[in-house]
């Protein structure tokens, strides 16, 4: 299926040439058939020679509907442009075209209606000359009479050769279904229709809803007027929702792929056509099938800050356009450049965010993204149309490769820092190192710890904070020298006071593997567990604590928490009556 959306000035044959493409009424209203004019959109499709099926999307004309046309041509990938032959270009033949010429329509027909009452050429090459300006460039140009029925088989013909030259949709991207009528049918509830330009839909998918986040399931779909189990881009296609009151989302709104795109209230973006710097404080933006008011903040000569009324899920690389709804005037052009800018609250940041802009294209572009967000989860790249094809360094992160090797480079830095300033604390504890790097997550410390820096522990040490203090390393000599001929005996509290050991040195020294802690304030030389088990080895097994505490020499103060150490190691075993054994 193709989908085509008609342009055209009010009561230039649209509808009627639909109608007679079709035999079908795009003219859904009663009021509409009265006043025989179009008020909002139309639906309707026809098999072309090729056996190929051109999707219409028949939009109003009137000044007082342009809302309703953009809505319709908004997801439309190509225009059918149509003018009277006994008119030729009108003004809102021109307001069209500049909306098609904004939202970046490169593919489109003209037909010329009414060649039955006058000479079609001379408006043929009026409106050709308007068109060839505009990105639809160069069109084909068919005069046709819905009346007799002239030049309708050579537009059938037209609109193949348009449709062979349309790009091929990504039938695996993301679901964003711009709805653009919802209603309520009995027995079956809440349908929503649109069109999809890319993804597939089937019966029993979940999807979220734009406008609140909240997750819907399909209950059915319906396209060319028939139900189906799957339906894949391009395609008009009605979506039954299961349970989803039709007061929840109207024309504007989107069934989205969940997780899949940004909800976004402020956006960047390049403005083509009128100067960024002249244009209005408030304007509204069209995109997909909804118009929302914004406030424009302009950044450079051709780039401006959006601040939209409510939140939309756009993309890198979308094509809207800005209308001035009081003057009837469309203003421009806009390609989003950036669905998650950063605030403006520094002095020259306007500025410097003008000067980044202006390298912008509008294309997904990751290493760009990763040079200047520095960090980002994968998942909100996804999310603003970026693709990932890089693997995280940590989590779900991902850096720029050369903010990552300077971020090793300041954790080494800050590590030796706190080393200096806090000797005898055992590293630099990981949630001071995030808020020193200003990093958002603890695992992106943990992933830059590199040799030989170590994690213990939740702290950062290097290999030098093995090496003692002077004043600590002194004490353990002194240690040595007094308990070396007696090693299981412990000093007393008051002699470790007298060296200058407290609690935080003789951690250092545990830590350094300098001195062994059996329980608080009971400390022996470390090479004495080999010791014991060797003393203890040489007494009848099983043995008593009793027993091993005048083997070793040693007091119940030392010989406790020794044996509990040692039963802990697997060198020794305790049995059922308290007594041990030596293992092995």
């Amino acid at each position: 299926m193709w989908v085509v959306a008609t342009a055209g000035h009010v009561d230039h044959g649209k509808s009627t040439l639909v109608r007679a493409l079709t035999g079908m009424e795009p003219d859904r209203w009663a009021e509409e058939r009265r006043r025989g004019m179009t008020i909002d959109l139309g639906f309707a499709w026809a098999t072309m020679p090729s056996g190929g099926t051109v999707a219409f999307v028949d939009v109003p004309g009137h000044e007082r509907f342009v809302p309703n046309m953009l809505a319709g041509v908004g997801p439309a990938p190509a225009a059918l442009i149509v003018v009277a032959a006994d008119e030729g270009w009108m003004p809102q033949s021109a307001e069209h075209l500049a909306a098609l010429h904004a939202l970046g329509v490169s593919y489109g027909l003209l037909a010329v209606t009414r060649a039955d009452l006058a000479d079609p050429h001379p408006a043929m090459a009026q409106a050709r000359t308007q068109i060839a300006g505009t990105t639809l460039g160069a069109v084909e140009a068919v005069a046709v009479s819905a009346l007799t029925g002239a030049g309708l088989p050579e537009l059938r013909a037209a609109l193949d050769r348009l449709a062979a030259r349309l790009p091929a949709p990504a039938r695996d991207g993301p679901v964003r279904l711009w709805v653009d009528r919802s209603f309520t049918i009995r027995g079956s509830g809440t349908v929503v229709t649109g069109t999809l330009g890319a993804g597939r839909l089937r019966v029993g998918d979940e999807l979220e809803l734009a406008g609140t986040g909240e997750s819907v399931r399909v209950r059915g779909l319906q396209t060319l007027g028939s139900a189906t189990s799957e339906v894949t881009a391009v395609a008009r296609v009605a979506v039954n929702l299961r349970g989803t009151p039709r007061d929840r989302l109207t024309r504007g709104d989107a069934l989205l792929s969940p997780g899949r795109f940004h909800r976004t209230e402020v956006v960047d973006v390049r403005v083509a056509g009128d100067p960024a710097v002249e244009l209005p404080a408030t304007l509204t933006l069209h995109v997909g099938s909804a118009a929302v008011p914004v406030r424009v903040r302009p950044l450079g000569a051709d780039t401006a800050r959006l601040r939209l009324a409510r939140p939309l899920p756009l993309l890198v690389g979308d094509r809207a356009l800005l209308r001035d709804p009081g003057r009837h005037h469309v203003a421009g052009g806009v390609i989003v450049l950036d669905v998650a800018p950063p605030a403006l609250t520094r002095r020259g940041a306007a500025g410097a965010r003008a000067d980044v802009l202006a390298g912008l294209d509008g294309r997904a572009d990751l290493a760009g993204e990763l040079g200047r967000r520095r960090l980002v989860r994968a998942a909100d790249l996804i999310r603003m149309g970026v693709p990932v094809d890089v693997a995280p360094v940590a989590g779900d992160w991902l850096a720029d490769p050369g903010h990552w090797r300077q971020l090793g480079a300041r954790l080494a830095e800050e590590v030796a820092r706190h080393g200096r300033e806090h000797p005898l604390e055992p590293g630099a504890p990981v949630e001071m190192l995030r808020q020193r790097l200003m990093l958002p997550d603890r695992v992106l410390v943990e992933a830059l710890v590199r040799p030989p820096l170590r994690l213990l522990g939740g702290r950062v040490t290097a290999a030098a904070v093995d090496a003692l203090p002077d004043p600590v390393a002194r004490a353990v000599r002194r240690i040595r020298d007094e308990y070396g001929h007696r090693p299981f005996q412990a000093p007393e509290a008051d002699r470790l006071a007298d060296l200058g050991l407290g609690p935080r040195e003789i951690g250092a020294a545990v830590r350094a593997g300098a001195l062994l802690r059996l329980a608080e304030n009971v400390v022996l030389l470390p090479e004495v567990l080999d010791d014991a088990v060797r003393v203890l080895a040489g007494l009848p097994q099983p043995f008593t604590l009793s027993a091993a505490r005048r083997a070793l020499d040693t007091t119940r103060r030392v010989a406790v928490p020794l044996l509990e150490l040692l039963d802990r190691r697997g060198a020794t075993r305790r049995l059922p009556d308290d007594a041990r054994i030596v293992v092995g």
